[in-house]
């Protein structure tokens, strides 16, 4: 089951993430907290905002027709507001109630780098003192981790002590994305997963473009290769496949990702970037 916003035009929130789940083979249950035209970047938008409480009867909903037992996962991303959080919450808790092997995925939108937050107040203390706790993988990119741990990220090993502070607070897995560092190659980006399996991290190319709905893919691809291979060939095909769509979305010049063209490198990923182990 999915939680998320929802766009008719591109690919952000569940737009982003349930076509890679679907093309890798899992059923989702897409349940929508708003439904726009696009996604707010292009500075103007048209759609309404699901009230918590029309989003929470949607989830009972599925409840009903049997479904909670085999759903292995919840997906979250953006919530716009701490009633949004206590409905994903609340359908967390009784999923895992009718499946104890179900885990939930959080992907802790609040803000980036060079951006700052871009959700409102109280958002991010909400995530981290109430959502990231219930999560058992959590995917913040580098800004949202410093938030998160409570201090900078300047080196490598600041970054992976910040994971284990997010780690100690619940989530046993967690991949950080967009990682810049001291340590990280000119010209490269990267992605660094620690679990109780270990510690990796994967280099790609910096490509000219930035784009919306990014971590959204980003997180579904990694929860679905988790769930089937564990954490470490997850690092690696996520990367893979992000660095494949987002490449072909540059060339193209596109201002949305290109995730339908490039499915076939959702379902076959050249895993061709290196996975190192981390001390």
């Amino acid at each position: 089951m999915s939680i998320q916003s929802h766009v008719a035009y591109g690919h952000a929130g569940n737009s982003a993430a349930v076509f890679p789940l679907q093309r890798l083979g899992h059923d989702v249950y897409p349940v929508l907290t708003v439904t726009f035209s696009n996604h707010t970047g292009y500075g103007t938008t048209r759609g309404p905002l699901i009230a918590p409480a029309d989003v929470a009867e949607v989830i009972n909903g599925i409840e009903d027709r049997g479904a909670f037992p085999g759903i292995d996962a919840v997906l979250s991303g953006y919530q716009g507001a701490e009633t949004v959080g206590e409905v994903v919450l609340d359908a967390v808790a009784r999923v895992k109630a009718a499946n104890p092997a179900a885990i939930y995925c959080c992907d802790p939108v609040m803000g980036d780098t060079g951006r700052g937050f871009y959700v409102r107040d109280g958002i991010p203390e909400f995530m981290r003192d109430n959502v990231i706790p219930r999560a058992d993988i959590a995917t913040p990119n580098q800004f949202e981790l410093e938030f998160l741990a409570g201090m900078p990220v300047v080196t490598q090993a600041d970054l992976l002590t910040a994971v284990e502070t997010v780690r100690m607070s619940g989530p046993r897995t967690v991949l950080v994305t967009s990682v810049l560092t001291a340590d990280t190659p000119a010209d490269s980006i990267q992605m660094v997963c620690v679990s109780d399996a270990g510690s990796w991290v994967v280099t790609t190319p910096m490509l000219p473009l930035t784009v919306r709905g990014g971590g959204d893919a980003t997180a579904a691809l990694f929860l679905a290769h988790t769930l089937t291979d564990g954490p470490r060939v997850a690092l690696s095909r996520t990367a893979a496949t992000m660095y494949a769509v987002l490449e072909a979305t540059a060339a193209a010049g596109s201002a949305e990702m290109l995730l339908i063209p490039t499915q076939d490198a959702i379902a076959h990923p050249d895993e061709r970037f290196e996975v190192a182990d981390l001390a």
